[in-house]
Formats: C-alpha cells, sequence, structure tokens
C-alpha cells in the first residue's frame, strides 16, 4: 500500500463547516465559529424582541426558545454537528483524536474547552489526520 497523498481538491465552505476529516489551523477556527455564532445571533435577537419584558416576565427558558420558531430544532441541531465538526478538525490539528470531541457535551466544561483549542497551537508538519493545517489526506484509490 502506498503512503497516503494530500487531497488536491479545494476546501470550501461545506468541508469546513460539515465535514469532521481533516486539520484546521486556529484562524479558520475562529472564523467559522465566529460565523457560526453571528448566524445563530439573529434568531435569537428577534426571538428576544418578541419578549414583553415591561407586561412582567420573569423566566425564560430554552423551551420558549425553541417553541419561537418549528424550525429552531433543526438549526440547533445544524449548530451542534458545525461545532462538532470544527471541534473534530481542531483536535486532529494537535494530533489528538476526534473522539475527545465528546468534551463539548459536558456543560460549562465545553466553553472553556472550545476556547482552549482556539488557543493551543497544532503540530507542524503532517501527522495522523493530514499533511498540513488546512487540510485533509486523499482517500486511496
Amino acid at each position: 500500500m502506498s503512503a497516503p497523498q494530500p487531497h488536491p481538491g479545494p476546501h470550501g465552505p461545506l468541508w469546513l463547516f460539515f465535514n469532521p476529516i481533516g486539520r484546521i489551523s486556529r484562524e479558520p477556527y475562529w472564523l467559522a465559529f465566529g460565523l457560526v455564532w453571528a448566524l445563530f445571533a439573529i434568531p435569537l435577537s428577534i426571538w428576544l424582541q418578541t419578549l414583553d419584558f415591561d407586561a412582567g416576565v420573569t423566566q425564560v427558558d430554552l423551551a420558549d426558545f425553541v417553541d419561537s420558531n418549528p424550525l429552531m430544532p433543526f438549526m440547533l441541531l445544524a449548530l451542534q454537528w458545525v461545532e462538532l465538526a470544527l471541534v473534530i478538525k481542531r483536535l486532529q490539528d494537535r494530533g489528538l483524536t476526534g473522539f475527545l470531541a465528546i468534551l463539548v457535551f459536558v456543560p460549562l466544561f465545553n466553553i472553556l474547552f472550545i476556547i482552549a483549542l482556539g488557543f493551543l497551537p497544532g503540530t507542524p508538519g503532517p501527522n495522523a489526520y493530514g499533511p498540513g493545517p488546512n487540510s485533509r489526506w486523499q482517500r486511496p484509490t
């Protein structure tokens, strides 16, 4: 069997946001997270504007937010998938297994985990998950 070759194709937004295979460096990681959270802030701000705080709203919970729009559960699912794909690729850039991305589901720790991944440098050069940052191996033919 021959040695794996770098993937020659372009790495577009679909690969960045939805494919957990490969490596990404810190800059695209932060930019992708910024874009995702900015897009998620739009329905959040629209929902907050519909609340009438002058009428005495005392408690707001996640169920109210999800019930505010029938597409919200699908958006939350897509947001979670994108987060996992980004975290897995960032872990692989550090030379770690993508299975550690399960830590994204641990409350409170997940925020620290995502931030720490954005500040820790990746491994220089090729590793088991790709030939370099922002890359992936080509599937053998």
